[in-house]
């Protein structure tokens, strides 16, 4: 989010029966039905390629507004939340029936009240930060959601760091188990490190000020085409008028690789690397109400760390201004206010072409450029289940809070369909059957728990597949069969 703009402008206009009976109490302020896409409309929002599963105002939770989001998937049963950033707190929601989502409950603000909250997970923990002053950082033990008997619930917090106040956001490296605070008081603003590798007693690791006040940031353990970097902690920050490329292996001893600018500069707010970490896909907050251009998504060769350079700029279809970005496989997910959630195909970034093949708006007021509408995206739930959360500003007709949408390649809504698919045994140990009762098995495609792919077949064209998944870890699997039917097995 802009701390610049964005925070002057807004402070100025300033389980069983329990859980049964609470749903259907939760009934009454969300929209249940699933409904498809259909001639560009779902329940009145446009879209193309995306239906809505469920929407879920903010004043169910009992706020007056929201802001981030992330994901869990509970590695012992596959069930999906979704955690959601409240200006009072974070609320945790059920949406393994992504239809008929559960409010399970709120873990509170750990001081004030504050519109910039912040969340990131680790080993079934989630990481708080925000804006309040005093906030530090809270630790919530996920797997608590499992016994929730009589929600929705107000949490308590398993564990607090003190190190630093407020926050603007927190990233995570949960290969190396490291929380990166950004934009605190200390070391100038820059990521202030914090072992979490034991999440109830968080330590103090150092930090990195050589660059000044990071708004965002993401830290990966380095596998990309660079091999001076091959195994490091390498650390990318969007530090408002330059994204910033650092060594953060040795704590104690923090290394800036090289800084990148660019045109037409506003705010550099946040980017993400492409999975084979040879590009970052960084957007500029401000660009468009300053520039008055669409959309614009500025794409970096980072293949080699020490000299990263400009490649290419992407211009969507429309003038909104653009949020929070992810990737996920050759896909780009864009949280783009007041054109809502918009997915681009990036297969063919070599050669600088991007593709946009979808979207779901969850504004329908208009696309100019302003803070109304999308403001995080998650598309890492191994279902295909993504979560948009939006932010209510300028407009006072706008009713923000909670969607989940699914593709429509995805979505089942056909009972025929479901049972036309096979899948046995489950649980299963070695061997893995599919079979068709009526059209051919031609792509199988099966994902972790955390949305890894670990197997997928395509040209099969058989009424019956066998798969070998003696290999597999034990544990959840997600296998999606014709890129329409998606089913859960158990490998043990």
């Amino acid at each position: 989010m802009n701390f610049v703009s964005f925070d002057g402008i807004f402070k100025k206009i300033s389980m069983k029966v329990n859980l049964l009976l609470t749903t259907l109490v939760f009934a009454c302020s969300v929209s249940f039905a699933q409904t498809p896409c259909v001639n560009g409309f779902a329940d009145g929002y446009p879209c193309e390629g995306f239906d809505l599963q469920s929407f879920i105002p903010w004043t169910t939770f009992s706020t007056d507004n929201a802001n981030d989001s992330w994901g869990w998937t509970d590695p012992q049963d596959g069930k999906e939340y979704a955690l959601v950033g409240l200006e009072n707190g974070v609320a945790f929601v059920d949406i393994s029936d992504p239809v008929n989502p559960a409010y399970l409950g709120k873990l509170p603000t750990h001081t004030n009240p504050s519109l910039w909250r912040d969340l990131k997970t680790y080993n079934n923990y989630v990481f708080v930060v925000s804006e309040a002053s005093g906030h530090g950082m809270q630790v919530f033990d996920l797997t608590r959601l499992r016994d929730v008997t009589n929600p929705p619930e107000t949490f308590t917090e398993d564990a607090h760091y003190n190190g630093f106040g407020s926050a603007h956001n927190i990233v995570i490296n949960e290969s190396q188990g490291y929380a990166y605070g950004v934009g605190t008081s200390t070391f100038n603003g820059g990521p202030h490190f914090v072992d979490i590798s034991d999440p109830l007693n968080p330590t103090a690791a150092g930090g990195y000020n050589s660059e000044g006040y990071s708004h965002d940031g993401q830290v990966v353990t380095y596998s990309g085409p660079d091999s001076d970097y091959t195994g490091r902690e390498i650390y990318l920050g969007s530090n408002t008028d330059k994204v910033v490329i650092a060594d953060i292996t040795d704590k104690s001893n923090p290394q800036t690789i090289s800084t990148i600018q660019y045109s037409n500069i506003a705010y550099t707010h946040q980017g993400w690397l492409t999975e084979d970490q040879a590009f970052f896909l960084l957007g500029d907050e401000i660009d468009e109400l300053n520039f008055g251009f669409n959309t614009r998504t500025v794409v970096f060769d980072v293949s080699d760390l020490d000299n990263p350079a400009f490649d290419f700029e992407y211009f969507g279809p429309t003038p909104a201004t653009d949020h929070n970005g992810y990737v996920k496989g050759d896909e780009f997910y864009l949280a783009n206010y007041k054109a809502g959630l918009r997915v681009v195909d990036i297969s063919d970034i070599g050669n600088g072409n991007f593709t946009e093949t979808g979207y779901f708006d969850v504004f329908p007021n208009g696309d100019t450029a302003g803070y109304d509408g999308a403001w995080n995206v998650y598309p890492y739930f191994p279902s295909g289940n993504i979560l948009i959360t939006s932010l209510t500003f300028g407009d006072p007709n706008y009713v923000g809070g909670m969607y989940i949408v699914r593709s429509s390649l995805l979505n089942n809504n056909d009972l025929e369909a479901d049972n036309a698919f096979r899948i046995y045994p489950n649980p299963a140990t070695d061997r893995l059957n599919i079979e068709s009762a009526q059209a051919a098995v031609n792509h199988v495609m099966i994902a972790d728990v955390t949305g890894k792919v670990v197997f997928e077949k395509s040209d099969i064209n058989s009424k019956i597949e066998q798969i070998k998944i003696e290999n597999f870890s034990e544990g959840i699997y997600f296998v999606n069969i014709n890129k329409s039917l998606t089913k859960k097995i158990i490998k043990r």
